[in-house]
C-alpha cells in the first residue's frame, strides 16, 4: 500500500508511478461531462458543479479553473488548501512530487488568490463548525479568506453550528445547494 487515498483525486498526477493512469481532472472535464452530456437529456449553458469534501474540492477547483463552464458552484465541507495540511502535503508529494511551485495550480485556496473572470462567480460552501477534521485538513477558512478578498469570485459562506463532517449534516442541508443552483441554471 502507497499510504495515500484517493483524497486530492481532482488532480492530473506528474509524478511517478501515479502520472500514467492518476488523471483524475482530465477524466472528469474529457470524459463523464461529455458521457452525461451524450446520455442524459442535460443543458450544456446550465451545468453546476458541487461535492462533498474530496469532491467538494475537486468541484471548487475544476470551477475555478473552467471559468464560464459552470453557472455556479457549491461544496459541502470542503478540503480548501491541500497545501497546507498534513493530508495534502503527503498526497501532493506522491502525485505532484516535491517541487511544491506545481502544487498552486490543484489546490482551491491558491487559485482563488489569483482568479479573475470578466464578471463574478457564484460559490456555495457549507461547513460544519464541529467537523473534526476542519482546522487541520480541511482549512475552510483559509478559502473563505482568500475567496472573500476576490471580488471575482460571490461567496456564499454558511458556517453550520452542531454540525460534523458527514452524512446527516449533507442530509439536513443538501435541499439548500439545490435551491442556490437552481437561482443560476432555472
Amino acid at each position: 500500500s502507497s499510504g495515500i487515498n484517493a483524497e486530492y483525486g481532482y488532480l492530473d498526477a506528474t509524478n511517478a508511478p501515479w502520472k500514467e493512469n492518476y488523471r483524475m481532472y482530465s477524466y472528469v472535464l474529457k470524459e463523464l461531462i461529455p458521457a452525461v452530456s451524450e446520455n442524459f437529456n442535460v443543458s450544456e449553458e446550465n451545468r453546476a458543479i458541487s461535492g462533498h469534501s474530496m469532491g467538494g474540492h475537486g468541484s471548487l477547483i475544476i470551477f475555478l479553473k473552467n471559468p464560464g463552464m459552470f453557472k455556479c458552484c457549491t461544496a459541502f465541507a470542503p478540503i480548501s488548501n491541500p497545501c497546507q495540511g498534513l493530508w495534502g502535503v503527503k498526497a501532493f508529494t506522491n502525485y505532484l512530487g516535491e517541487d511544491k511551485s506545481t502544487w498552486n495550480a490543484w489546490d482551491a485556496t491558491e487559485l482563488a488568490k489569483t482568479f479573475t473572470s470578466g464578471s463574478p462567480v457564484n460559490v456555495l460552501v457549507c461547513q460544519g463548525d464541529t467537523d473534526k477534521f476542519l482546522k487541520a485538513e480541511l482549512l475552510t477558512q483559509n478559502f473563505v479568506d482568500v475567496a472573500g478578498q476576490n471580488e471575482a469570485i460571490k461567496l456564499d459562506y454558511r458556517l453550520r453550528e452542531g454540525y460534523d463532517h458527514f452524512y446527516p449534516y449533507i442530509a439536513t442541508h443538501v435541499e439548500e445547494h439545490f435551491d442556490y443552483i437552481a437561482n443560476f441554471i432555472c
